[in-house]
């Protein structure tokens, strides 16, 4: 006679737990991406190259770690989070100390490409993602917008840190104990991360959400799989092209206006913070309700009017505003992906699928980074690249909305069938 709260008492535990650690471990494993966000600059400076140089370095590590993330979301569907978790905690520290003492441009890109890419942030991101969706049968787009929050806030605390330190003592310095922390930081998560989530039977019947069950039967499963598969990995490269300009590049651009390093750096900090309340708050709101294919297509429509608003405001008080309607929108998208993954696709093969989802994202992540820095040295402006940044995300928000409405038309046909 144990009662259902004795029941599911340990299993509620351990959800808290796991959702703390993923926050945690992605907090501290984004910040190998933001120290080279801050320091790029510098790095190119010292070193007399193009911004484009320094640029290629985050382009290899968003490439990488998509690759990462297919490879580990293997790995998980066949074991637990630890031992990517563990991987992910030893490549990201030491890339980082790797960081701090390369003379050329190839050690830096193979570090960000293989160490702080495929075996680092491939290690973490779709795995943690992919993770936390099989422990929440409910509430799963709160789940997942809480762990990415992890990512926000990784840019709030870390960017100005990183601005303060390279100032004062250095961009290698500022590498080297960042490595540091990780590795202090991360090593203990991966000691509890590990356990397996409780086993579930998803019901074969429609979310309260409106998607269409992974599980629903009939001849057309799964072509209507692999169609979905497809056009994810189509749409997300366009979203994410548009949203890496910002990020790669939202610092040296507001220092190209003359606004100073400080304010250029709290405004990359404040862009993160609206991203953080979004996903702590409005990415679960959303698509817990209204499901993860309508969620996606409100927040894409704000990052693209925000991208469109950043090739003509220069002033400082206007970019501090446009970066925060960036951040809403940006902060949306990529938590939703993996809700929409969990909404329509396999669970058993949810590692594998979002994985490949986000290893499309990581490509247009690396497209856009690169374009930012390739089209500023070309025009000495980023606004041609918030352009095509914008076109990329547009062509997002059509997908996108394609997917939605034949994704209901197959509901109403099932409902009258």
């Amino acid at each position: 006679g144990r009662s259902i709260k004795e029941i599911t008492k340990p299993v509620f535990s351990f959800n808290v737990a796991i959702l703390i650690g993923s926050v945690v471990l992605m907090f501290v494993g984004w910040g190998a991406t933001y120290v080279i966000v801050v320091a790029l600059k510098p790095i190119a400076q010292e070193f007399g190259w193009p911004r484009a140089m320094p640029s290629l370095a985050i382009s290899f590590q968003f490439v990488g770690s998509g690759i990462g993330g297919i490879l580990m979301g293997l790995l998980l569907d066949k074991t637990d989070m630890g031992k990517p978790a563990l991987v992910g905690t030893l490549m990201i520290s030491g890339g980082a100390l790797a960081a701090s003492a390369s003379t050329t441009a190839w050690q830096l890109h193979i570090i960000y490409a293989l160490m702080i890419g495929v075996f680092g942030g491939g290690s973490l991101s779709a795995p943690l993602l992919a993770n936390i969706v099989r422990w929440f049968e409910f509430r799963k787009g709160m789940a997942v917008g809480v762990v990415t929050s992890g990512q926000a806030l990784a840019g709030i605390i870390w960017t100005p840190i990183f601005g303060w330190t390279i100032s004062e003592m250095g961009w290698r310095d500022t590498f080297f104990w960042y490595g540091i922390a990780a590795f202090c930081l991360m090593l203990p998560i991966c000691l509890f991360i590990g356990r397996s989530p409780p086993k579930t039977e998803r019901p074969a019947v429609r979310a309260p959400s409106g998607a269409l069950p992974a599980q629903a039967i009939g001849p057309e499963r799964k072509l209507a799989t692999n169609f979905m598969q497809i056009s994810l990995c189509i749409a997300i490269v366009g979203c994410c092209i548009a949203m890496s300009l910002p990020l790669a590049h939202l610092v040296s651009h507001a220092t190209d206006l003359g606004i100073p390093i400080y304010h250029a750096v709290q405004i990359m900090s404040l862009m993160l913070a609206t991203t953080f309340l979004t996903r702590f708050f409005a990415v679960g709101l959303l698509s817990d309700s209204f499901g993860g294919l309508r969620a996606m297509i409100a927040f894409s429509v704000v990052q693209a009017v925000s991208l469109a608003l950043l090739t003509v405001v220069d002033g400082i008080v206007a970019l501090y505003v446009v970066a925060a309607i960036f951040g809403f929108g940006y902060g949306g998208i990529f938590p939703v992906y993996a809700v929409i993954v969990r909404e329509h696709l396999p669970i058993m093969e949810v590692g594998r699928r979002t994985g490949l989802v986000f290893f499309f994202g990581a490509t247009g992540m690396g497209i856009g980074s690169w374009m930012g820095g390739q089209l500023y040295d070309m025009t000495g402006s980023y606004v041609s690249a918030f352009l095509i940044g914008v076109a990329f995300n547009v062509f997002n928000l059509v997908l996108i909305a394609a997917l939605t409405f034949r994704t209901g038309r197959n509901i109403r046909q099932a409902a009258i069938a």
